[in-house]
């Protein structure tokens, strides 16, 4: 029996952290807290890196209740890593050295890839590299106050096709010290719609080859994984939508890297019950109250049950159980021998694009002036 190959780039190095294979969660609001993220982190074996979902530099500054418990890492988790967002480089700087002194994470990525109108609207998320001095305020606050701590960033191609900024974005990141960069090929005006621009990561990994570069955008499948990889030469993948109602697809991530093309995993339904069992009951746990971790979990129900025959009766009275008994009699009542269904590794989750950008008023009148963004235009609250 041949030895298989590893089909993996370099060792994708952030700061002083190893990620192999070279595979990210993307930080996703209100999914990827620490019982998703101990789910996928168990099916990946312990490789990879598993980022927080998004906490606001203003909360996490003021020390806000729901933030201070977004930013709680199990024991296991090597290394922690949050992302921050944030509009006023003050603020930033001032969250920054808060997480670097008290030790509350050993990686910080900072969110510029939100496309959702209440962060644009703040000239935040995918808005902000638009102006191109405020970013680099922003890095330059976050790298000087980060120490020791690699400090990476997530970004969009830009606000729409007539305002492209990912170039321009990426080498401001490379001149005030950015470890890593990751992009969405999508601009903000297309959220998740269409098709991702690939050749946008292609592009970027030769404008900035001082660092790495992760792409993002349609990856559903390791394969996809291996593909984006092969034809832009970027250094890793960051996986968002393709994984929810997914937790097992890092575990093939990890195998397609390392050459074992063929340990792709097909949960049968029964599996896939236990394992939507296991997600509300961690959810419980970490919440402090079982039926709130179980309403928290509704949102996963139809992800993971995509494709598999059960009706839509059904698929209601799951969606709306509050206790695990509930949960798992619901879902004892199905065909728990169904295979994995054909398609179901198929795009999931946010499909809408063409969207109209929501900006501050005057925002693209100059790409360099960013007089009257401030800290006011910091959100009080964290998780998208």
């Amino acid at each position: 029996m041949s030895t298989p190959v590893s089909l993996a780039p370099a060792p994708l190095r952030i700061g002083p952290h190893t990620v192999t294979p070279p595979v990210v969660l993307a930080p996703m609001a209100g999914i990827t807290n620490a019982p998703f993220r101990t789910l996928c982190r168990e099916f990946s074996g312990g490789k990879g890196l598993f980022v927080s979902e998004m906490i606001t530099t203003r909360a996490l500054v003021e020390r806000n209740e729901k933030t201070m418990q977004l930013i709680h890492f199990d024991a296991t988790e090597k290394p922690r890593s949050i992302q921050l967002y944030g509009v006023d480089p003050v603020t930033v700087g001032k969250a920054v050295r808060m997480i670097a002194e008290e030790g509350l994470a050993d990686h910080i990525d900072l969110n510029f890839g939100c496309p959702v109108p209440k962060v644009t609207r703040k000239g935040g998320g995918s808005a902000l590299p638009y102006k191109r001095n405020l970013l680099r305020a922003i890095l330059r606050e976050a790298v000087s106050g980060a120490g020791d701590l690699p400090v990476t960033m997530k970004m969009r191609k830009g606000i729409d096709d007539d305002h492209i900024t990912y170039l321009d974005a990426g080498r401001i990141a490379v001149e005030e010290g950015v470890t890593a960069i990751a992009l969405h090929g999508r601009t903000a005006a297309q959220h998740y719609g269409g098709t991702a621009d690939w050749d946008a990561i292609a592009r970027l990994k030769e404008h900035v080859p001082e660092i790495p570069v992760l792409g993002n955008g349609d990856i559903w499948s390791a394969q996809d994984a291996l593909r984006m990889v092969r034809e832009t030469g970027c250094d890793g993948v960051v996986v968002g939508r393709g994984c929810l109602g997914r937790p097992w697809l890092f575990a093939d991530l990890v195998a397609a890297f390392e050459g074992r093309t063929e340990d792709i995993a097909r949960p049968a339904l029964r599996e896939v019950a236990d394992i939507m069992v296991r997600h509300a009951t961690l959810l419980g746990e970490w919440i402090g109250d079982e039926s709130k971790g179980v309403v928290d979990f509704r949102k996963h129900v139809a992800w993971y049950l995509k494709g598999f025959a059960v009706g839509s009766e059904m698929r209601k009275r799951l969606a709306i159980t509050s206790s695990l008994a509930e949960l798992r009699a619901g879902l004892d009542e199905l065909d728990l021998d169904q295979p994995w269904p054909t398609g179901a590794d198929g795009p999931r989750g946010r499909t809408s694009g063409n969207n109209r950008v929501v900006l501050p008023d005057g925002w693209l009148k100059d790409p360099y002036d960013c007089a009257g963004v401030g800290e006011e235009a910091e959100l009080d609250t964290s998780g998208g």
